[in-house]
C-alpha cells in the first residue's frame, strides 16, 4: 500500500509544480515526472511478484516436504547398494528419501537409494555394482550416479560418457575412477565391505566438474497430496509381497523374501527381508516408507551369466500400483525420454498422487506379475 500512495503524491506534487512552469519547462517536467512513475511502478509489481514467491511453499521434488531453495535444487545422489544377505543389514537406507529395488542375475535384489542430504549421512554401503537399468532409473532425478563394479559389456560405454555424471570405484572398464570415494571396512568380507568416504566423495565430484544442483529444465517425478481424499473408495492394501508368499522363486523378490506391512498409527509401510525387520545398521530402526510402488516392466535374460534387462522407457501401457494410507491405485506409466522421469496416470488420464514423504520402488518383471500378492 505505501508504494501505491507514493505515486498519488508524486502526482498531486507535479500537478503543483506544473501550474508555476512555462510550457517548455513543463513539457520536460512532464516526462520526468511520466518516467518517475513508470519506475515506481515497476518497482511495486517486482515487490508484489517477491512477496508471492516468499508465500510460496518450497517443497523437495522428492519428498514433497517443507525445504529451503537450496535444498530442493541440490542434485541428489543415487547410489548402489548390496541386498545379498552377506551384505546386509546396509547403512544410510533409512535416511534415502526413494529406494528402487529390482531384480539382478542369480534371482535376488539390488538396492539404489537416491539421496538428498548425502553429505550429512553417517554412513553409506555397502556399495555394490552397476546394471544399466539402474543408470536409467537414476536419470530419473538427475542424480550423480555412485556405484562399485559394472556389467561392463552391457553398461561399460554408457558410465565412460558424457550421459552420466559417474563416481566409480577403480575397477576394469572404467576410464575415469573416483579414487578418493570409496573405502572397505574390516567387519566384512570382499565384496560386501565398500562403503563412501564422504570427503573424498565430494572430492571428486569437484575434481570431475559435476554440477551440484538440478539442471534448468528438472521435471519433478512425483504429484503430492495435501489430503487422502483422492484415495476415497480405493482398495485396501496393507501388505505387499512384491514376489508372493513362497520363497526360492525366479522373480527376484522371493528369494529375499521382500514385504511390506502398512501401520495405521503412522500412515507407513515397514519393510521386511529375509524372514525379518529390514534394518539400517547405523540406527537399528526398522525401514519405513510413506509411499511403495509396483511398477511392472518389460524384461529379458540376456545371456548365460543371467545378467538381466529391464525396459524403463515406454509408453507401452505397463502396469502401475501405488500404495500409499493403505490403499492401492493402478494405473500406466510412461517415459518418454532418458531426462524425464516416469509418470505414472490413473485410468482417466490423471497423475497418480503419492503422500509426502519416502517412496520405495520395486521393479516388477512383467513376466512374474502372477507371483505378486497384495492384502
Amino acid at each position: 500500500m505505501r508504494k501505491k500512495i507514493s505515486v498519488f503524491a508524486v502526482l498531486a506534487i507535479a500537478v503543483t509544480m506544473l501550474a508555476c512552469k512555462t510550457p517548455r519547462e513543463a513539457a520536460e517536467e512532464a516526462q520526468a515526472i511520466e518516467e518517475a512513475v513508470q519506475e515506481e511502478v515497476v518497482v511495486t509489481q517486482e515487490a508484489v511478484q517477491e512477496e508471492i514467491v516468499e508465500e510460496q511453499e518450497i517443497i523437495s521434488y522428492l519428498t514433497g516436504e517443507s525445504c529451503t531453495i537450496e535444498q530442493q535444487q541440490h542434485r541428489p545422489l543415487a547410489v548402489m547398494l548390496n541386498n545379498i544377505k552377506e551384505g546386509c543389514p546396509q547403512s544410510g537406507t533409512s535416511q534415502a528419501s526413494i529406494i528402487y529395488e529390482c531384480p539382478v542375475e542369480g534371482r535376488i535384489t539390488r538396492l539404489m537409494g537416491i539421496f538428498e542430504d548425502y553429505e550429512h549421512v553417517e554412513k553409506i554401503g555397502s556399495i555394490r555394482s552397476c546394471r544399466d537399468y539402474f543408470v536409467f532409473l537414476a536419470n530419473e532425478y538427475d542424480s550423480l550416479y555412485c556405484h562399485f563394479g559394472q556389467a561392463t559389456p552391457y553398461v561399460g560405454d554408457y558410465l565412460n560418457s558424457d550421459g552420466v555424471d559417474n563416481l566409480s570405484g577403480a575397477v576394469s572398464g572404467i576410464n575415469e575412477p573416483a579414487v578418493n570415494t570409496f573405502y572397505r571396512t574390516p567387519d566384512r568380507k570382499a565384496p560386501h565391505n565398500v562403503y563412501i568416504d564422504m570427503d573424498g566423495l565430494l572430492s571428486d565430484i569437484e575434481k570431475f566438474g559435476y554440477r551440484t544442483t538440478v539442471r534448468e529444465n528438472y521435471t519433478p517425478k512425483f504429484t503430492f497430496m495435501d489430503d487422502t481424499s483422492a484415495y476415497d473408495g480405493a482398495q485396501s492394501a496393507t501388505v505387499l509381497y512384491p514376489g508372493g508368499k513362497e520363497s526360492g522363486k525366479a522373480n527376484g523378490f522371493s528369494k529375499v523374501q521382500a514385504r511390506f506391512e502398512y501401520n495405521e498409527e503412522d500412515g507407513k509401510y515397514y519393510r521386511y527381508q529375509y524372514g525379518d525387520k529390514h534394518i539400517d545398521e547405523v540406527t537399528g530402526e526398522q525401514l519405513a516408507f510413506d509411499n511403495v510402488i509396483f511398477q511392472y516392466c518389460h524384461g529379458e535374460v540376456r545371456d548365460s551369466h543371467d545378467y538381466l534387462a529391464f525396459g524403463c522407457h515406454g509408453d507401452n501401457g505397463y502396469k502401475v500400483q501405488v500404495f500409499t494410507q493403505g490403499k492401492m491405485k493402478e494405473g500406466t506409466w510412461v517415459r518418454t525420454e532418458d531426462t524425464v522421469p516416469a509418470t505414472y496416470i490413473d485410468s482417466d488420464g490423471n497423475p497418480i498422487p503419492v503422500s509426502k514423504g519416502k517412496t520405495w520402488v520395486c521393479i516388477i518383471w512383467n513376466d512374474y506379475a502372477e507371483d505378486v500378492v497384495i492384502e
